[in-house]
């Protein structure tokens, strides 16, 4: 029997709002972009349509499609399937091109939301640039930095698996613009902190941790994949605690703010997201079945807040107490 996607069945969501007479301070700050709270959606889990479901300026920041410089029609259907704990997706980021971005949804965005993080990708490193240059005079917050795209100048493989490669994007945006630069690491790597030290050091205010995981669900009667292009991102509960793990690592590793990403469904999930190393979170797969998840999670934070004893919900963050490993003198 499946289950719901974007709820986690093994922790119990606050259900109480109780009044209190002081107030949670829940803002969180990622470099200069300041945040009322730290919960935003996923790029492209929520747009500005749903804005009547749930009014874009209640969220920390909104953060848009991935955009390319160029139109791209993206995947063949199917797009989505649904698994047990989570869903498989492989949309394969359309995108109208930046110049209709500009003249279209972005400003819907902006009529919506203060804080607006564009997220921009590219097939080749000089796209980074191309779409960093026409968004550079744009009243945004930040740009967001997907490396996770396959990187057709080395085969199709993720420009973010390569530190080299996530250091020439990073490095060659942050000379065209001042804007702050969120980057969006792959889980794909054998050392999370070293990709994340990468992006450090080439100029990133923040990074992303983390986007999709690679999986497959298969058709037994045709013996095909579910999904048209095959393969398919994995999000949903069932990852939460592997981008926890990421998180931490990344936390360790970096100086800068790190925007955690994987499975988050409830504001104790913020939470546990915050403790070990996040300033601020994004949530995807939960707004499909729930697309009032990020109000009621907000709603949820202060009362949560006043139980663990909180005025701030900055002092949680990154107070995971690790247990030192014990040495073996025998």
């Amino acid at each position: 029997m499946k289950t719901e996607i974007g709820v986690d069945k093994t922790s119990e969501p606050t259900t109480e709002r109780e009044d209190v007479s002081s107030r949670v301070d829940l803002a969180v700050a990622l470099g200069e972009v300041s945040m009322a709270n730290p919960v935003m959606p996923a790029s492209g889990c929520f747009g500005p349509e749903l804005a009547h479901l749930l009014p874009l300026e209640q969220l920390g920041a909104v953060v848009t499609k991935t955009v390319f410089a160029v139109e791209r029609a993206g995947n063949p259907a199917h797009r989505l399937t649904e698994t047990a704990f989570g869903m498989l997706n492989s949309v394969g980021i359309p995108s109208p091109g930046s110049e209709r971005f500009r003249n279209g949804l972005l400003r819907q965005y902006q009529a919506g939301s203060g804080n607006v993080v564009v997220s921009v990708g590219g097939l080749f490193t000089q796209e980074y640039y191309t779409i960093a240059e026409d968004l550079a005079d744009e009243d945004i917050a930040a740009l967001e930095v997907n490396v996770s795209c396959p990187n057709l100048e080395h085969g199709g493989l993720a420009i973010g698996t390569s530190p080299q490669g996530v250091a020439d994007v990073v490095q060659g945006i942050r000379g065209i613009t001042d804007l702050p630069l969120f980057v969006k690491l792959t889980p794909t790597v054998s050392s999370i902190g070293e990709i994340a030290k990468a992006a450090e050091d080439a100029g990133a205010t923040a990074v992303t941790v983390s986007n999709s995981f690679s999986g497959l669900a298969v058709n037994i009667y045709d013996r095909a994949s579910a999904l048209g292009s095959g393969a398919g991102g994995y999000t949903g509960p069932a990852v939460k605690p592997l981008a926890l793990k990421l998180v931490h690592d990344a936390a360790q590793a970096v100086d800068i703010p790190v925007i955690g990403c994987g499975g988050i469904s409830t504001a104790e999930d913020v939470i546990e997201f915050l403790i070990a190393g996040a300033t601020a979170v994004q949530i995807g797969t939960a707004t499909f079945t729930r697309p009032t998840a990020m109000s009621e999670i907000i709603a949820d934070l202060e009362p949560l807040c006043h139980r663990l004893n909180v005025s701030k919900i900055s002092e949680l963050i990154g107070t995971l107490d690790t247990p030192t490993p014990s040495r073996n003198l025998s």
